[in-house]
């Protein structure tokens, strides 16, 4: 492993209660990594470095095959050890999965991952940060880097546009910290990739700023146009009067199988994929509105997108939506 690709140590956050269980027979996924944290709904959450099936306690996705019963039943016992309680009974009770689809609900952050196909730290956000896909009031992103290349393996989705946005994020919160995997918050803050509860900490350390500034952002689908239609300026809130605004366009899933470098031999999967950002124009503190073909944008890989609206091109982000499928 490279250690750069390693968390930094004055980011990572411990967890109340963290550990590794074995799972034999299961390849490269013979650990199942699990971490516990407080959370405002539930007395306590299971969150899987790896993907959570929500069926009947069933925590199999992130293992190459489906799990058998026998396996399943000694993950259950061994979590309700760690937590003290059995915390997988909540799971089995038909409990939402952590930081699943939430119900319909203003978009109250916006986060970026940057990853790396030749980074072997990077697998384990990008399966994070399909969790937070399917969440309707965060707008997800993947972000991929290309500065990982020289490894030994190309990256088939890494833009030089990706890496030069992290780097104006870097140099605009001054602490010139680029890494991955990094996710970035709002347009505010970094955290590690892998950690969902500095994830969460960070969405609500930033969301009440979002929320305070926050420009409205519609997109809709009009025949062969997209429409984007911007609000005014919140008349209380220290909004900037003039931001950028992005349009990202995303492919919802992609599986890539690594022949070579950190990750040779694996199969990654990747959620909302970023294939091109571009600025569409300029908010200026009233409302706007911009129409696109959709010929224009559309990649013959793409599905969906989103609109970012952010002050200059590498600060706090005041608005955003997802788009309808393209």
């Amino acid at each position: 492993m490279c250690d750069t690709c390693r968390a930094p140590a004055s980011i990572g956050k411990p967890v109340i209660s963290a550990g590794v269980m074995p799972l034999p027979g299961y390849g490269d996924m013979d650990e199942f990594r699990y971490e516990f944290s407080p959370s405002p709904t539930r007395d306590w959450q299971l969150i899987a470095h790896r993907r959570i099936n929500d069926l009947q306690g069933v925590i199999n996705r992130g293992s190459p095959r489906p799990m058998p019963g026998s396996i399943v039943a000694k993950v259950l016992i061994g979590l309700c050890g760690v937590a003290g309680w059995c915390a997988a009974m909540n799971v089995a009770a038909g409990a939402q999965e952590p930081n699943g689809r939430a119900p319909a609900t203003s978009v109250k952050a916006v986060i970026e991952l940057y990853t790396s196909q030749g980074c072997n730290s990077c697998p384990p956000a990008d399966a994070l940060l399909g969790l937070y896909a399917k969440r309707d009031d965060v707008v997800a992103l993947t972000l991929p880097v290309d500065y990982w290349d020289y490894l030994g393996w190309k990256d088939t989705f890494a833009s030089p546009k990706f890496t030069a946005r992290q780097r104006a994020y870097a140099k605009e919160r001054g602490d010139g910290r680029i890494y991955t995997p990094q996710i970035v918050v709002n347009g505010i803050t970094h955290v590690v990739g892998r950690s969902a509860a500095d994830i969460d900490r960070a969405i609500a350390e930033t969301s009440g700023r979002f929320s305070a500034g926050r420009v409205p952002v519609t997109t809709r689908i009009d025949g062969d146009r997209l429409v984007i239609e911007t609000g005014d300026a919140n008349s209380g809130a220290t909004t900037p009067r003039s931001a950028t605004i992005w349009l990202a366009v995303l492919q919802k899933e992609a599986d890539v199988p690594v022949r070579s470098g950190e990750n040779h031999g694996k199969t990654l999967k990747y959620f909302n994929i970023v294939r091109d950002l571009t600025t569409v124009g300029m908010w200026k503190g009233k409302a706007e509105r911009f129409e696109l073909a959709r010929d224009a944008i559309k990649f013959p890989d793409t599905q969906s997108g989103a609109v970012i609206i952010q002050s200059g091109t590498a600060g706090p982000i005041i608005g955003a939506a997802m788009l309808p499928a393209l």
